[in-house]
């Protein structure tokens, strides 16, 4: 599976010509593991193809929304019948209302849903429905947590802000990051001592309950239980960003299979198929605060296009009728992290292995990784090595070591299988 990515780094110097660094999202440019993005053509169930024709099995998925693999069949047959009648009508349909039904029947806790465009606006929306219930301006988020590029939450942000090492961004005025208040995650004490400290300012704490974006870490026992009972006491809205969780973890995503109910929960991607889409809901109580319920404005031309809501709607209709598919991803992932765990133990190099569900990171580190801090300590030089040395062995792993793995339920235990037996002889190679 080694050779070279003539086509790729081809296209990647034509794109910087016309596009900003060459790419639409930044992880994409391969900086935080150096070399040359590969440009994909095509996708089918756990493979991706790039433009020299390379074969690869995919662990990110799209980053996260992929749950039943690339080019899912009835999720493309749905797309093709629906497009037929025009992609958008900015206008309400019956669709929007059955997407809403359908989330509302699988998420616990939320009494009213609105589409967006993306997870960035969804949670931007929160935090704004937010501060208008509770006539609030500071919220509370956490290191490494990344809940989009809005300017309030590219404050010690994860994923690509951790990935290319920009601790204070440009562009983002002081008046609106010294509303953003940061704790470590995992950390309820200094979260407590934030809410001392800003007495009856704080409008919001908002969490990835399992966070994806410094890696896949886990909330320690009693974290987001003490975030639950901190906000039922101080009247603080708790928000669940759910891009990565929802509908992913369980059918009723992070809340559900973790048993602690958010008042407000964002979701992104995974809610469309892979379509951009986002949405956010909750307590009816909260929610009556948008227009035109109330005075929180929010609005977007294409939030509940008919493209993005039938292909959520397949997507998620089948994983709510078909609960096993859970079951059979948790056996996946498991099967994955026992074999790396073998590959990684003989090869004598201190390592972390996170997961939960269908969410799995590895760290090369000889302490545990629960935080932003402890995901930065790492030897992520090291990851670097172990990423481009699967790559060329056919295993498409995320370009960063800040970033968790998806896994789809198309991943066979034969693809499984290689997988680790390519991690041994990339390991092998890098040690």
């Amino acid at each position: 599976m080694t050779g070279t990515y003539t086509r790729s780094k081809e296209l990647f110097e034509r794109a910087q010509q016309s596009i900003p660094g060459g790419v639409n999202s930044p992880v994409r440019a391969f900086k935080g593991v150096g070399g040359t993005p590969i440009f994909i053509e095509r996708a089918k169930g756990a493979y991706l193809y790039d433009a020299d024709g390379k074969q690869y099995i995919d662990y990110i998925n799209s980053w996260g929304p992929m749950i039943l693999g690339h080019a899912h069949e009835p999720v493309v047959k749905a797309i093709q019948d629906k497009v037929a009648n025009s992609t958008s009508f900015g206008a309400p349909t019956e669709l929007e209302i059955a997407m809403a039904e359908l989330i509302k029947s699988m998420a616990p806790n939320v009494d009213l849903v609105r589409m967006v465009n993306s997870g960035t606006e969804a949670c931007m929306s929160a935090i704004r429905l937010a501060r208008g219930y509770t006539g609030r301006n500071k919220f509370i988020k956490f290191e490494g947590c990344y809940h989009g590029h809005a300017d309030a939450f590219l404050v010690k942000a994860g994923s690509g802000v951790a990935t290319f090492n920009i601790q204070t961004v440009p562009g983002v005025p002081a008046g609106v990051s010294g509303d953003t208040l940061t704790a470590p995650f995992n950390d309820l004490e200094a979260v407590e001592k934030l809410v001392q400290e800003h007495k009856n300012e704080i409008a919001a704490i908002i969490t990835e309950p399992v966070a994806g974006n410094m890696g896949c870490i886990l909330p320690k026992e009693g974290f987001l239980e003490g975030l639950r009972a901190l906000c039922d006491r101080e009247g603080i809205v708790l928000i669940f960003d759910e891009v990565m969780t929802g509908f992913r973890l369980a059918a009723g995503g992070a809340q559900a299979r973790l048993g602690i109910n958010a008042d407000l929960v964002t979701y992104g991607k995974v809610i469309g198929g892979g379509m951009p889409v986002g949405a956010f809901g909750g307590r009816q109580e909260i929610m009556q605060h948008i227009a035109p319920l109330g005075n929180v404005y929010q609005a977007g031309t294409l939030s509940g296009n008919p493209i993005a809501m039938i292909a959520g709607y397949t997507m998620l209709k089948e994983l709510k009728d078909n609960p096993g598919i859970y079951k059979e991803l948790d056996e996946k992932t498991a099967i994955l992290k026992n074999g790396l765990n073998e590959v990684l133990e003989a090869s004598g190099t201190p390592y972390v292995i996170n997961q939960l569900g269908s969410m799995i990171s590895v760290h090369f580190s000889d302490k545990p990784v629960t935080d932003f801090a402890s995901a930065g300590a790492a030897n992520n030089a090291l990851f670097n090595k172990f990423f481009h040395a699967m790559l060329n062995r056919g295993i498409y792993l995320a370009p960063s070591a800040f970033e968790t793995w998806f896994i789809c339920n198309a991943l066979s235990k034969a693809d499984i299988e290689r997988t680790v037996e390519m991690a041994a002889e990339s390991l092998k190679e890098i040690l």
